[in-house]
């Protein structure tokens, strides 16, 4: 998705400022991110910790869920940032949850660095499942099979 530089440093701003709202009191690891709605809106989020640690909830799923929650159905670009030296990608889990609401988003990950990661979805999670496999499946198809 094609996002204009102006949107992506205002993204990256709203990701910086929620990782201060993160709730980590095991990993201190505080993470934010932003996601930028096609209708230009911001969403954000935090990493929200727990005793038990399957319950953790990661700042770009939590970003993703206000949008949703707020009434967005897709999302066109996500910044994530780390307090780290160098930048670092989403998890499988979030990576999963952005596919399903933005296939072609735009990836912006920070840190406290100089160094970026901006890349697409595809990228960092090739062949994904989404809605379409899905929908292949009820038509009595394998999804993604391959003709050979």
């Amino acid at each position: 998705m094609n996002v204009s530089r102006p949107a992506l440093r205002k993204l990256e701003k709203a990701a910086r400022r929620a990782a201060a709202h993160a709730y980590s009191p095991y990993s201190n690891f505080r993470v934010g991110a932003a996601v930028l709605s096609p209708s230009g809106k911001i969403f954000t989020g935090c990493n929200v910790e727990n005793a038990s640690f399957g319950l953790c909830n990661c700042a770009e799923r939590t970003a993703i869920f206000n949008a949703i929650s707020a009434g967005e159905r897709k999302v066109a670009a996500v910044a994530v940032y780390t307090p780290t030296p160098t930048p670092t990608a989403p998890c499988g889990a979030c990576r999963q949850v952005v596919h399903e609401f933005g296939p072609d988003v735009l990836i912006l990950c920070v840190c406290d660095g100089p160094e970026q990661i901006e890349t697409s979805l595809d990228a960092l999670l090739p062949g994904a499942f989404g809605p379409e496999d899905l929908r292949r499946g009820k038509q009595g198809t394998s999804p993604k099979a391959r003709k050979t």
